[in-house]
């Protein structure tokens, strides 16, 4: 019971100011025209956030593509990066599984510390 004197009191909210017959006016504007004017210019202030929103998305759209094309750079360079250091450490395998792999060694590590020691004494 309680719901239909709400009804029956936000019907009257709604419709309080039209009359049997028309629209009651009460200045030069009808209550019509004004929420007509106010209709256009909420779909006006709305177009304007849409047209907002669409340049906002084409930007991130953009950002988006960009760094896509950047890590599809960036896989491929990995790839290449790959296969030159499988091929390095095909070659290290081969030089140490020989029988002067000792020798390899060796002259590996003195080329190593002669360099740390020019190294040193030129800083």
């Amino acid at each position: 019971m309680n719901s239909r004197r709400e009804y029956r009191g936000n019907r009257a909210a709604l419709f309080d100011g039209i009359e049997e017959g028309g629209i009651r006016t009460s200045s030069s504007f009808s209550s019509h025209e004004i929420d007509e004017h106010d209709n256009d210019r909420g779909v006006d202030e709305l177009q304007d956030r849409v047209n907002m929103l669409k340049r906002l998305t084409g930007d991130i759209h953009e950002e988006v593509e960009g760094h896509n094309r950047m890590l599809d750079r960036m896989g491929n360079e990995m790839d290449a990066s790959r296969g030159i250091l499988s091929g390095t450490m095909d070659k290290f395998k081969m030089v140490f599984e020989t029988k002067s792999s000792r020798r390899m060694i060796t002259l590996v590590a003195a080329f190593v510390v002669i360099f740390l020691i020019v190294y040193y004494l030129t800083k």
